[in-house]
Order: structure tokens, then C-alpha cells, then sequence
């Protein structure tokens, strides 16, 4: 396949009017072309790489938690059809046999699924169970505990090696140092739903842990005397964070302001989507609570908390920059690169660079989707 007419987004964080050629499923050079070869027309666009969203739920009904290989599927061609490639989805706070259970039904899915039309299972996010009761927000406080290695060590061998985040709330336990240390060279670990303070988390942080799920929601607020969480993952040069810019989340001046504060090298734009997303306005679930969705807000139906979006990465990824003024070049790099990066596949995916998986999606100029490609296949 050869892709022309269209602006490309580079490795240098720059769009480059240039054509793009796919072959066996994979990224090439233009110049060994065959005149043969399917040609798409960019009509003048932008060709990004596919998105990875490395924190989300659901979507159409379905949730990561449903602990079926079907979910997983639905899942992933729902994600690939907005123009997610790859996906890496979290679980709840949920009893630990269930998690268990959960990860092994997701490393059996991805042992079977080697090349699929939906996107690519590529790892987990664990947001919990290790959070505190203070800061839960749509987790169920009945399956908290405090962060214990063994148990962390099952998510592992669970999962086959796809966990590659563990959340935890760092103030619940005396003995949190030590597992970061012990368990920071498996897996990363990530602070979350938690409600420690600025000298805390930067304990945490100076540790290993290296990860912020989505800031400022389910964490202190970010103040002049009390900086929090968020004021240690600005002062923690080696910590990337997570947020959602759906519009509901975060107010643009924020995301602005956090843009400055960090850079965007540090930050990975997520959906944090339940199984609303892509559904009509209703009464759903997530992680056994109920949830009210109205447009793209959700919240819980029993005390109007915030309950994960309902909104797909591809439309946080075009709120940040039609809405909140992030430049798009800034905004692709938070959605592609850096998440690629963090789960450690920035060989294979993040980028439209020869050798990489052949993802990638076209936009016209209001950002809208023209087309999926995935694995050098349009969907």
C-alpha cells in the first residue's frame, strides 16, 4: 500500500508532506514502490500513527472485567475502528481470585489473537487493588487491600507478562518502600486513586515508582501549601502521568498549565473509558457500581462521583487540541509515542517509521477520521 497527498507525522514531532508505503504488514521505504501497489489518497490530510491507550475500561457494552475473550474482542474492534491500534486496558478494584482469573483470560486472548483487525492487546494497567479507601472513587472499597508482593507477583504470572502497571496508594502501608523496590524492576509501578501527600508520594516516587494514573482525579488537590501528588510528579523528572482530556476531567486551563509544567515528553493522554463509550445515554456498570451516562459524562448513580469517561481516545486526543489549544503535533506525540514508550514498544508501535507495525490513521483537516489502517490493512 501506498499512502500519498498527505501530511505525515514524524519522529521529530512534525508533519512532513510526504507519501508512506506499506508492505506485509509492516512500515517501508517509499523508494522500493511497485507501481502495482494499492494506492490510498490522503486528500491533503494527516496521517498519524494508530493511538494507544494504555488506561481505559470499556466500550459498546463491554468491559475489560467481563473476563471473557469475547469482551476483549469487542473491545478491540471497537478501539481499532476509531483509530486505537493498541490497546492496554486496566481493571478494578475487584476480589483477587477475580483479577486473577481476569489477566488469565486476557493472556490466553492474546496468545491466540497473533494478527487481528481489532486492535492489539499490547498490556494491563492495573488501577487497583491496592488504592485507599479515601481517594476510590468508582472502585468497590470492599476489595481494597494494602500493596503485598505476593499478590502482586500472582497479577504477573497471571497475565503472562502483559501487566506492566501496578497501581498503588503508597500512605496505606508501612511497608510500601520496600515493594517498590522488590517489585519496581518487573513491573512499573504507578501511584493511584490515592491520597498521599507531597512528602509521601515523593518517597514513592524516589523509590522507583515511575507512573501517575490520570492526575489530579482520585488524588489531593494541586495547591500552594499542600502540592500533593501532583506536585512530586512535577518534581520527578522520571515520572510520566496520565490525563484525561475529555472536557469533563480536567478544565482546559489545567491541561494548559500542565502542558507547561511537565512537558510532553511526561505526559500520555488516556480515555479512562467504561463500557458506555460508543452506547447510547443510559444506566451501566463498572467494576459492580452503578454508573449514569449522560453525553460524555458518567458518573455513579449512587453519589454523582466522576466514573470514567465516556469518551474514546480519539476524541480526547481531538478535545485537547480543538478545545483546549494543545498543539496537534504535541497531542499525537501524548497519544502515540510517549504510551508506546512506557509500555516498552516503541520498536514496534508509536511511530510511522519503516520496520513498525503498519498502523496508521488519516484525518482531513478537522481531525476527523478518513481511515483505519492497521497492520497495512484499511478497515
Amino acid at each position: 500500500m501506498i499512502i500519498k497527498n498527505v501530511k505525515v507525522y514524524t519522529e521529530s514531532m512534525e508533519f512532513v508532506s510526504k507519501e508512506i508505503a506499506i508492505r506485509d504488514g509492516r512500515f517501508a521505504e517509499v523508494k522500493d514502490a511497485d507501481p502495482t501497489e494499492e494506492v490510498l489518497d490522503g486528500e491533503g490530510g494527516y496521517a498519524i500513527p494508530g493511538l494507544i491507550d494504555l488506561h481505559f475500561h470499556g466500550c459498546k457494552g463491554y468491559d475489560f472485567c467481563d473476563g471473557t475473550k469475547e469482551a476483549i474482542a469487542r473491545i478491540a474492534e471497537y478501539e481499532a475502528s476509531v483509530g486505537v491500534t493498541a490497546i492496554a486496558p486496566a481493571t478494578m478494584t475487584l476480589p483477587v481470585n477475580e483479577l486473577e482469573e481476569i489477566l488469565a483470560v486476557a493472556a490466553a486472548y492474546k496468545e491466540e489473537a497473533k494478527v487481528s483487525a481489532g486492535a492489539d492487546l499490547i498490556g494491563v494497567n492495573m488501577e487497583g487493588p491496592f488504592i485507599s479507601e479515601e481517594k476510590k472513587g468508582a472502585q468497590d472499597a470492599r476489595n481494597i487491600i494494602s500493596c503485598n508482593e505476593d499478590i502482586c507477583r500472582r497479577f504477573l504470572q497471571a497475565s503472562g507478562g502483559l501487566v506492566k502497571f501496578v497501581g498503588i496508594a503508597p500512605e496505606r502501608s508501612e511497608n510500601t518502600k520496600d515493594f517498590i523496590l522488590k517489585m519496581k524492576d518487573q513491573v512499573h509501578i504507578s501511584l493511584a486513586h490515592t491520597n498521599a501527600d507531597y512528602d509521601t508520594a515523593m518517597e514513592a516516587f524516589k523509590a522507583g515508582a515511575d507512573h501517575a494514573v490520570h492526575l489530579y482525579n482520585a488524588m489531593p488537590a494541586f495547591t500552594h501549601r499542600n502540592p500533593g501528588v501532583v506536585g512530586a510528579v512535577s518534581d520527578s523528572a522520571h515520572v510520566n502521568a496520565e490525563m484525561i482530556c475529555d472536557g469533563v476531567h480536567i478544565h482546559p486551563s489545567v491541561v494548559r498549565a500542565t502542558f507547561k509544567m511537565l512537558g510532553a515528553d511526561r505526559i500520555i493522554l488516556i480515555s479512562d473509558s467504561m463500557r458506555a463509550t460508543g452506547m447510547p445515554d443510559g444506566r451501566y456498570t463498572l467494576g459492580g457500581l452503578e454508573v449514569d451516562v449522560t453525553g460524555n459524562r458518567a458518573t455513579l448513580a449512587s453519589n454523582g462521583a466522576l466514573a470514567g469517561s465516556a469518551t474514546n481516545l480519539m476524541d480526547c486526543m481531538r478535545t485537547a487540541v480543538l478545545k483546549m489549544g494543545i498543539p496537534l503535533e504535541t497531542a499525537v506525540a501524548c497519544a502515540t509515542r510517549n504510551p508506546a514508550r512506557c509500555l516498552g514498544v516503541y520498536g514496534e508501535y508509536g511511530s510511522i517509521t519503516p520496520g513498525k507495525r503498519g498502523n496508521a490513521v488519516l484525518l482531513d483537516r478537522e481531525l476527523k477520521v478518513k481511515a483505519v489502517i492497521k497492520d497495512g490493512v484499511r478497515l
